[in-house]
């Protein structure tokens, strides 16, 4: 027995050997982001912009793969059972790891198959109409739905969850129609397919700012800085509703925590620049870098609240 346990001894050491070592080295090739999205959309967005500052943090290029489907779900599993070596991170947002594990079966665990890095944006989600629609607030928009028919878009969970908080936080009712993906979703409603949708801000504000739609109110707790006369929707009559919408790095689970710590330190950098605060807040989103044990604790609460909402609109858990 003691010569096992001298072994293991031994084979213990010369693992957590290798492995700092590994750490103190990374990294000695490129690195991939997984995006869970179609190319255009703002989780899409965020991970390129990020990913060019960290190649040249790093000395490696990274590289962001687009592994789109089942609302983010596939990519998500990718990140999940990919290497915990720190060459495949994940791009995790709202939908991904706080709405889609309440809303369905989902092969993977949100809370135990990661290593949160850091969460990199905060936006909020816009309640935006075609200009065709004669309103001009949120109220006027309830007022509207409850004298005629009126189809929303959503491509998403995490688009179409907001909708359904305001549906139950208003009394209207309004036709689902659903997208796969963000850049079809909006393509809808600039064509005038559907006249409503709540959408992320990196991809509405610019059109809001065209004239191409218009805004009637933020989803989050407070005042986009992009649209700073755009009142939240609590502020436009319906005090308690909030939605922010939000994105993060991630890394498998088990992955070296010197390689986490690295990672982390990085793209804290590279949030706190002006470049890519300038970059985000034209957009419509905020930086919000943070250590990996708040994101933790973020990515929790969130998955905490979610889970209520979804309760209360007594919608059933489905498969992907």
């Amino acid at each position: 027995m003691k010569t096992i346990r001298i072994l293991v001894t031994i084979i213990t050491a010369c693992c957590a050997t290798t492995a700092a070592a590994a750490a103190n080295d990374y990294p000695i090739k490129s690195v991939r982001f997984i995006s869970p999205f179609s190319p255009g959309g703002g989780t899409d967005t965020v991970a390129r912009a990020l990913a060019q500052r960290l190649s040249d943090a790093l000395g490696k290029t990274v590289l962001v793969d687009n592994r789109p489907g089942a609302e983010g779900i596939i990519g998500t599993e990718l990140g999940a059972r990919s290497p915990a070596d720190g060459y495949t991170l994940l791009v995790g947002n709202l939908g991904t790891l706080a709405i889609n594990p309440n809303l369905r079966k989902v092969p993977y665990d949100p809370l135990r198959d990661f290593a949160p890095i850091t969460r990199t944006t905060t936006s909020s989600t816009v309640l935006v109409v075609h200009p065709s629609l004669p309103v001009k607030n949120a109220k006027e928009l309830v007022a509207l739905a409850k004298t005629r028919s009126l189809n929303y878009g959503a491509s998403s969970s995490a688009t179409f969850l907001p909708m359904e908080l305001f549906k139950q936080m208003s009394g209207v009712q309004m036709t689902h129609i659903p997208y796969k993906g963000t850049g079809p979703s909006l393509t809808g409603i600039l064509s005038g397919e559907v006249q409503v949708m709540f959408g992320g801000a990196i991809n509405t504000v610019p059109q809001v700012k065209n004239g191409r739609l218009r805004a009637l109110a933020v989803a989050g707790d407070s005042r986009a800085k992009a649209l700073p006369d755009v009142p939240t929707v609590a502020e436009a009559g319906f005090p308690g509703y909030e939605a922010n919408s939000w994105n993060g790095i991630l890394a498998p689970a088990g992955t070296p925590r010197a390689i986490i710590s690295r990672l982390n330190a990085e793209m804290l950098k590279i949030l706190a620049s002006r470049e890519v605060i300038e970059y985000m807040t034209a957009d419509g989103a905020e930086p919000a870098g943070n250590s990996p044990e708040q994101f933790t604790a973020y990515i929790r609460s969130e998955h905490a609240k979610w889970a209520k909402v979804i309760r209360a609109a007594n919608l059933k858990k489905e498969t992907p």
